[in-house]
């Protein structure tokens, strides 16, 4: 049953009752007179019901979509554009939001293995699948440097004198290097949402600056400033504001929260790295 039908039966049941109360104190004329009002008041009922239908219809959805159709050729321009940034933007926001998750509980995983294990050789057997892990990146690139180094004072050992690092500044700064990879990759796109906070705000001004110059067009070739004149140019300025602040707005913030991820991931490739220096230092030295 619809919802204004429904409406109607209540009104006409209500009225009804009332209708019959009427009859049993008044004489007859008066009950018919008491049906003519509810069929009015019912009718009324239901009318105001079809109009609150036609306007849920024609609200505020409906209007906006109206008038961004009707707009210029250049306010079109303009909300196509902050459209692209936003949709850009969200695109790397749900994309670094899962990327950083992934890499925060495959560095858990990583950190949890380079812990218990007793030889660097069983935690590079499990580096292969805990790739997005910038922890491990970290540590192949100084167990490549180790490597490196025990291989070449191997030539000169005996049983008596293992290899030793010939430089433990060598395997530090490649672990550096490695760090500075690993956090140009986490930072990889989160510069688009500073460029999106920054020039949106601006593209959505010049879209309200171009609407309130349509407006006093209106005001000059009709002569008039009344609302039907004015009101276009305005709302379609209005828009365009709004257009660049909802594109502006999550940008800005998941820009930020996403700067704070990489500053603690690079807090903990740092912490890492002095980790794998002490344990390097105190077995190859």
């Amino acid at each position: 049953m619809k919802r204004e039908n429904f409406y109607h039966i209540i009104c006409l049941t209500a009225f009804r009752a009332h209708a019959r109360l009427t009859r049993l104190r008044c004489p007859s004329g008066a009950y018919h007179n008491a049906e003519a009002c509810l069929r009015t008041l019912g009718s009324l009922a239901l009318a105001l019901q079809l109009q609150g239908a036609a306007g849920a219809e024609n609200g505020f959805g409906g209007g906006v979509v109206r008038l961004i159709l009707r707009s210029s050729l250049v306010a079109q321009v303009v909300l196509l554009i902050l459209v692209l940034f936003s949709i850009a933007s969200w695109g790397i926001i749900l994309y670094k939001l899962w990327a950083f998750g992934r890499s925060e509980r495959q560095s858990n995983r990583f950190l949890d293995v380079f812990r218990r294990s007793s030889k660097f050789s069983e935690v590079q057997a499990v580096c292969r699948s805990l790739g997005d892990s910038p922890l491990v990146g970290i540590f192949q690139s100084g167990y490549a440097e180790l490597n490196a180094q025990l291989r070449l004072s191997a030539g000169g050992s005996t049983p008596e004198s293992p290899p030793v690092l010939k430089s433990l500044q060598g395997v530090d700064r490649a672990l550096l290097r490695a760090a500075a990879v690993e956090v140009n990759k986490l930072d990889r796109r989160v510069p688009f949402l500073a460029t999106t906070a920054s020039i949106t705000p601006f593209i959505g001004l010049f879209g309200t600056v171009w609407g309130i110059i349509a407006a006093f067009e209106g005001i000059a070739e009709t002569s008039s400033t009344s609302l039907a004149v004015v009101a276009p140019g305005i709302s379609e300025a209005l828009i365009a504001t709004a257009a660049g602040l909802f594109a502006a707005i999550p940008a800005v913030y998941f820009y930020n929260h996403f700067a704070n991820r990489v500053r603690v991931f690079a807090s903990e490739m740092d912490d890492f790295a002095l980790e794998f220096l002490n344990i390097a230092e105190r077995n190859f030295t």
